[in-house]
């Protein structure tokens, strides 16, 4: 009888009638039959692409994590050492509280405003921890599409993180975009994305990464930040910022945090979602948090009485390790500015190979004005390159990379540099 439960219509008398198989039966008529395949993820696909590729001249500038001058992953020694005293202390591991602990909060966010800022010492921020950025976000978006009235409508730039979408829309949210990137220029598009934002109706919320444009590189100068502050609050919108890169974008974190810091600044009840994956090197530890700045504290912990309730409903209480790590990182002085030499090291690794790939592409002859890659910030580069060219990489120089011309350049070393630069000049001259 079970198996005649899945079975329905015609394939029902084939199995009565012995012509198919209850394996058979079960296949055609199991209640997710109507699930179809999605599609592969972009990212991940080009990683296993790379893998089966037998050249030992092989590039992969797809993946988004840090990887030393050699390629290989790399662990911070303000983490391991963070990690030994963890040791020592013999913690236990019980239930982190809903929101994370307020030691990890409060030094986050004084983190991104800065210690003396009065968002953070009168209290007026509610803190979260959150499962990494992604999961900082998906708290975000869930919070908004419940409490916040003025508009379900979130304006993300053109282009943007390619999870923004997907995680703003499964909280119900209306996802728009405004211009951003000029491909003409390989920059910022100033003046559309002025144009853009003054058309955007008041009330609407509008995403904004504070540093390190995922995936162009691409970021407003500080006098552009400004002006970009000044029509947001003129229009009345909500600034959601998402800062994935305080550190490890110019190597300093607070050069990083200047226009999170400007928003605050001038007014702004911002809302800021923060990742500890690239400038700790967290990936797979998923560090991370969300706060919403108040107007009183006894607002924010109004706030914090139902984001609570979002969290439970979620997943109970964040994980507690990388949190614990995080927190000895920024509460002890010497652990801390070993991170904050540590970060600006990846940085500047990061700026130095773009600066080499310049000098290599100038070395092989190219007359084409590549001062973009330099000017651009962060672990992502927007090369220029249009989807022929990226197929031609791969195919002949076995060099992978996203459809878009996009490139880690964490993924650039000294050993591969010049290699590159004579692939891109190839597929380019």
């Amino acid at each position: 009888m079970a198996v005649r439960s899945l079975c329905t219509g015609n394939l029902l008398n084939q199995f009565l009638s012995k012509k198919v198989s209850p394996a058979t039966c079960i296949k055609f008529g199991s209640t997710w039959s109507n699930v179809e395949m999605g599609p592969p993820d972009a990212i991940l696909g080009i990683t296993e692409a790379f893998k089966k590729d037998s050249s030992p001249q092989k590039i992969n500038l797809g993946v988004g994590a840090y990887r030393d001058d050699n390629g290989k992953p790399f662990v911070l020694e303000c983490v391991k050492k963070a990690e030994q005293i963890m040791l020592q202390e013999n913690l236990d591991k019980e239930y982190a509280p809903i929101n994370g602990t307020a030691e990890f909060c409060l030094e986050t966010a004084k983190l991104a405003f800065g210690d003396n800022n009065p968002v953070v010492k009168e209290g007026r921020n509610m803190t979260v921890q959150g499962i990494s950025g992604t999961g900082a976000l998906r708290l975000g978006a869930a919070f908004f599409s419940k409490f916040y009235s003025k508009s379900k409508d979130f304006w993300i730039p053109t282009p943007s993180w390619g999870n923004h979408t997907p995680i703003f829309k499964h909280s119900g949210l209306d996802v728009k975009s405004y211009r951003y990137y000029d491909p003409s220029t390989c920059g910022f598009d100033f003046a559309g994305a002025m144009e853009d934002i003054s058309k955007i109706p008041e009330g609407s919320v509008i995403v904004l990464h504070a540093c390190a444009h995922n995936p162009t590189g691409v970021d407003p100068r500080p006098e552009q930040w400004k002006e970009m502050s000044s029509l947001i609050k003129k229009k009345n919108l909500f600034p959601f910022f998402d800062m994935a890169y305080q550190g490890f974008a110019s190597g300093d974190t607070t050069k990083d945090a200047f226009a999170l810091r400007q928003f605050v600044e001038d007014g702004h009840e911002v809302a800021l979602a923060q990742s500890y994956a690239k400038n700790m090197g967290l990936y797979g530890e998923r560090a991370g948090a969300f706060t919403i700045v108040c107007g009183s504290k006894e607002e924010a912990d109004r706030n914090m009485s139902q984001m609570k309730i979002i969290i439970r409903g979620m997943y109970s209480s964040p994980p507690i390790h990388g949190a614990k790590i995080v927190t000895r990182v920024l509460t002890n002085p010497d652990l801390k500015n070993l991170w904050l030499k540590e970060v600006k090291g990846m940085a500047d690794r990061i700026i130095t190979m773009r600066e080499a790939l310049v000098a290599a592409l100038a070395k092989e002859g190219s007359s084409k004005n590549w001062q973009h890659i330099t000017d651009q910030i962060g672990m992502f580069c927007f090369t220029g390159l249009k989807p022929d060219q990226v197929e031609r990489l791969t195919k002949e120089f076995s060099i992978y990379l996203t459809k878009d011309g996009r490139i880690s350049v964490a993924g650039v070393s000294s050993h591969n540099v010049d290699y590159l630069a004579k692939a891109m000049h190839a597929v380019t001259k």
